[in-house]
């Protein structure tokens, strides 16, 4: 096998975190902003963001929400309403509690202590309480039920450890918002919901998930259950990638969402509340990427297919220029994965190997490659970013159809690549999901191997409760550990806690997790 020189100076293997902030770079996806905890997404990384908002957004529509948009400054006494939940958000809540500066001594800018505001005002971390006000003026009537929004936003949440598009203080997400006539009718639409997550994520992002309910000590602050979908990165974290929360009535009766049911009596609404942010394209980084860059699922490019001439400034690029035109127009009036396929012809000056590790680092699906002696020979050079390298020559992988092959086969392969990706995924994670395993010794044993990437473990337990609870969760910080989620698919239980040793009634995936 022939040794291959990448494109990036850091190896997964070698520092996976280090690997990931310089795929985010030579992607050219994002860079800081200069406040803390904040990022700019540059065009490529808001191009795949845009792109996964417009398939969820359809998915989302198609159960029957529609969009709205909420105050970005929320008043604090809506959290105080709830106490459970205002705990939950106190240590990284954003205050606001002046309206205007004016200069200071020294000539700078201070709060003008004549324009403090009557209360501090929130910068949003989630809009449960104020969407609750609004529902509480929109329903009155179970013929006002189900109510169903949601919300395309950024929400502030002041982290001390941040990694963009994982962890930051400002990120953009939806989160969508139900009330409900029934407990029964809530509860299905948050698992509705769950599943329409996991579809999206399966779906498009290639992102394999398990999707289950949280222990109790995992919960959304006021919720009475909480799902989410867990996914595992290529170093064996677990990323939390969507969660949908059945809120019971707490959040109605903080807010005073009641209506007159069938029986004419006043009742109180059953809530629910989801959401999935930017924290999913670092799911797609870390899941997809390679040492060559980022390697993005064709539904989820801004750009399936990038053609670059290999112009010379001469009489023949105009020539060049016209048969990759006729290559984009075939490409461009066809259909692939559901859609109207997305190709660009890149005639931007530059050399043309340089321009072609740029998509490559970029994680472009198909760049197709032309150059004189191509047109000559009525053919391109193509090579697909799933499949980048000859392992036996240690050179890009080009394959060489004609431009009229290319235009029919090129559709095939981006849907071929779609599925590949997931499967890949998918395999490397059952690679290392360890189960049997019968002992909390066992599961030391395991996360104290010495291994870089240990993986996840399934166990059984006997759902313990309180403080039964506390003390599980205590042992496992001690291996910087934590419960995923109870799996929906679980294997039946067959044993006992390895935590109690009481009797299982299910089986949960321990991880570490980002």
């Amino acid at each position: 096998m022939a040794q291959i020189r990448h494109a990036l100076t850091t190896k997964r293997a070698d520092d996976f975190a280090a690997w990931y902030q310089e795929v985010i770079s030579a992607a050219d996806m994002a860079e800081e902003s200069g406040v803390r905890g904040c990022m700019v997404i540059k065009p490529w990384g808001y191009g795949i963001w845009e792109r996964l908002q417009r398939l969820l957004d359809d998915r989302i529509k198609e159960t029957g929400h529609e969009n709205a948009y909420f105050p970005l400054f929320i008043p604090l006494a809506n959290f105080e309403r709830e106490a459970e939940h205002v705990d939950g958000f106190a240590k990284e809540m954003a205050v606001v509690t002046h309206h205007r500066l004016i200069a200071g001594p020294d000539g700078g800018l201070i709060p003008d202590p004549e324009a403090k505001l009557e209360e501090p005002l929130v910068v949003r971390p989630t809009s449960e309480t104020i969407i609750g006000d609004a529902m509480a003026r929109w329903v009155q009537s179970w013929r006002d039920l189900p109510l169903k929004l949601n919300q395309w936003a950024n929400v502030v949440r002041w982290e001390m450890r941040t990694r963009m598009f994982l962890r930051t203080a400002e990120f953009l997400w939806q989160e969508g918002h139900t009330a409900h006539e029934t407990e029964a009718e809530a509860k299905e639409h948050t698992l509705r919901m769950l599943e329409v997550y996991r579809q999206c994520a399966e779906e498009d992002l290639a992102l394999p998930v398990i999707a289950g309910e949280k222990p109790e000590n995992e919960r959304f602050p006021g919720a009475v259950e909480t799902w989410s979908i867990e996914a595992m990165m290529q170093d064996g974290k677990a990323l939390q990638a969507g969660t949908s929360h059945y809120l019971g009535t707490n959040f109605s009766r903080a807010s005073g969402i009641s209506f007159q049911n069938r029986e004419g009596t006043e009742t109180l609404a059953h809530t629910t509340s989801w959401g999935v942010s930017t924290r999913m394209i670092g799911g797609m980084i870390m899941a997809h990427g390679d040492d060559d860059g980022l390697r993005v699922p064709p539904r989820l490019a801004p750009w399936q297919v990038v053609i670059l001439p290999m112009l010379r400034d001469n009489d023949e690029d105009a020539a060049l220029i016209d048969y990759c035109e006729g290559l984009r127009a075939t490409l461009a009036g066809q259909q692939v994965l559901g859609e109207k396929l997305r190709v660009l012809l890149d005639t931007k000056p530059g050399k043309a190997a340089a321009k072609r590790w740029d998509w490559v680092r970029k994680g472009a699906p198909v760049i197709v490659e032309v150059g004189g002696r191509d047109m000559q020979n009525g053919v391109v050079s193509m090579l697909r970013r799933d499949r980048l390298w000859d392992e036996n020559s240690g050179k890009p992988a080009f394959e060489t159809p004609t431009r009229e092959s290319a235009g029919q086969t090129i559709p095939e392969i981006l849907a071929d690549m779609q599925a590949a990706l997931l499967t890949e995924a998918r395999d490397q994670r059952e690679a290392n999901i360890t189960r049997g395993v019968a002992s909390y010794d066992a599961v030391e044993k395991h996360f104290n191997s010495g291994a870089k990437y240990p993986g996840w473990v399934e166990v059984q337990w006997s759902k313990p409760t309180g403080a039964a609870l506390d003390q599980v969760v205590e042992r496992l910080k001690a291996l910087k550990l934590t419960i995923r989620n109870v799996p929906t698919d679980g294997a039946p239980v067959d044993g006992a806690c390895i935590f109690t040793g009481e009797p299982a009634v299910e089986r949960i995936l321990l991880a570490r997790a980002y």
